[in-house]
This record gives structure tokens, C-alpha cells and sequence, in this order.
């Protein structure tokens, strides 16, 4: 017959074991629960910050949108003034020559190296004083190179250099800006849709992180644990070397 003191120790050992496992399982438990703590924080606070900058990268987007919209409509308004431009001084250039034509303006070439001078008696002179500030300096350039008797001067001062329209240039300025502000607009959309990746990534880490307090194995536990980790490692490096928008 068994020994009832030695069965009764054997009772023991075994009561203090099981007392031991379990008490270990209470530390393995609270560890997973301080992780578990951990990864849920981490993800929530990097999934606020990705909304927030998704958020404002797109409020960026729409700034960037209507501030080119607003440069294209401005760059057809001066495209429109430098047309209006253009054909006033065609017109009051016809005007000018044709009078010069019948007061024998064409006759009488520049002197070399003197400027041209109109006489306000007439009527080509008159019209020459009415010419816009920028069309008289290339009228001025065009004389002087002497395209009564130089066939190599340029035909009309529309032809020559000196010709330039603020209002064109403007219009070209405004253009390159609406340009540039949708290529700041497309990136800013795809900043956001990046940031808007991201949160997602970072809800499969809380998804991981949640679900692996329920698994009754180890195995299944550490399994999840480790792919919301990783998840979130690799979300906080991106989260580090994506652009940031204060």
C-alpha cells in the first residue's frame, strides 16, 4: 500500500506546481496586457496624427485648386487686355501710316542715331503723341533702323523686339502659376491619400492588437502580437520620413 505521507506530499508538490504555473501565467498574461496596452496607444495616437495631416494635406489640395483657378481666370483677363492692346496699336499704326504716306513721312528717312520727332501740326504727329508708352518705344526702334531704305529692317515695329505687352507677359506669369499651384495641389491630394493609407494600416494594428487578447493559445497570441508590431514599426518609419504639414 502506498504511503499516505509520501502520497500526501506528492499532493503538495503538486498543489505548489499548479500554484506556480499559474502564477506564472498571470505574469505572461499582465506582459501581453502591458504590450496589448502599448501597441493600442501607439496605433491610436500614429492613426490620430495620419487623419490630422491626411485632413490637412487635403485642405491644402483645395487651396492649391482655387488659388490656380483664380490665376487662370486672371491670366485670361490680362490675355484678353493684350489682344485689346495689340489691335489698338495695329489700327492707330495704320492710322499713323497712312497719314505719314500722304504727308510724305516715308520720304524723309531718320537720321542716323537721331530720334524720331513728330510734327504735332500734323496729322501723323498727332497720332504718333497718341500711341501707348509701349508700342511708341518699339515705333522708335523700328525708324531708327531705317526701313525706307534698309531691306534688311524688320517689316512692321509688331515684328521688332522692343514690341512687348505687359498685360501678354502677365498673362504667361499667371499661367506658370496656375501651373505650378496644380502641381502643389496634386501633390498635396497625394500626400493625403498617403496619410489616408496609413490610418487604415494603423486600424489593422489596433485589429491585431484587440483580437489577440481573446486567443487561448499562446501561439495564436504571439502570431498576432507579432504582425501588429511589425504593422506598427513599419507605419511609425513611415510616418517619420512622410512630409509633415503644421
Amino acid at each position: 500500500m502506498p504511503d499516505p505521507e509520501e502520497a500526501s506530499d506528492e499532493r503538495l508538490r503538486d498543489l505548489e506546481l499548479a500554484e506556480e504555473r499559474r502564477a506564472s501565467g498571470e505574469r505572461l498574461d499582465r506582459r501581453f496586457e502591458l504590450f496589448e496596452a502599448l501597441l493600442l496607444s501607439i496605433a491610436a495616437i500614429l492613426a490620430a496624427w495620419a487623419g490630422f495631416q491626411s485632413a490637412k494635406w487635403s485642405g491644402d489640395q483645395a487651396e492649391d485648386d482655387t488659388q490656380a483657378a483664380a490665376r487662370r481666370v486672371e491670366a485670361s483677363e490680362a490675355s484678353t487686355l493684350a489682344g485689346q492692346q495689340a489691335i489698338a496699336d495695329l489700327i492707330t499704326f495704320n492710322q499713323w501710316l497712312a497719314a505719314g504716306e500722304r504727308e510724305g513721312l516715308l520720304d524723309t528717312p531718320v537720321a542716323e542715331g537721331q530720334p524720331y520727332e513728330p510734327d504735332p501740326t500734323l496729322l501723323s504727329g498727332f497720332l504718333y503723341e497718341r500711341f501707348r508708352p509701349e508700342f511708341k518705344v518699339a515705333v522708335d526702334a523700328w525708324l531708327a533702323t531705317e526701313p525706307q531704305t534698309n531691306p534688311d529692317a524688320a517689316p512692321t515695329p509688331f515684328a521688332m523686339p522692343d514690341y512687348q505687352l505687359a498685360a501678354e507677359a502677365r498673362a504667361v506669369a499667371l499661367t506658370e502659376e496656375a501651373r505650378l499651384l496644380d502641381v502643389e495641389a496634386r501633390r498635396a491630394n497625394e500626400r493625403s491619400d498617403n496619410y489616408l493609407l496609413l490610418t487604415i494600416v494603423l486600424a489593422a494594428v489596433l485589429f491585431f492588437a484587440g483580437i489577440s487578447s481573446k486567443m487561448d493559445t499562446l501561439r495564436a497570441r504571439l502570431l498576432l502580437l507579432g504582425v501588429g508590431a511589425t504593422l506598427l514599426v513599419g507605419s511609425a518609419v513611415v510616418v517619420l520620413a512622410f512630409p509633415k504639414d503644421l
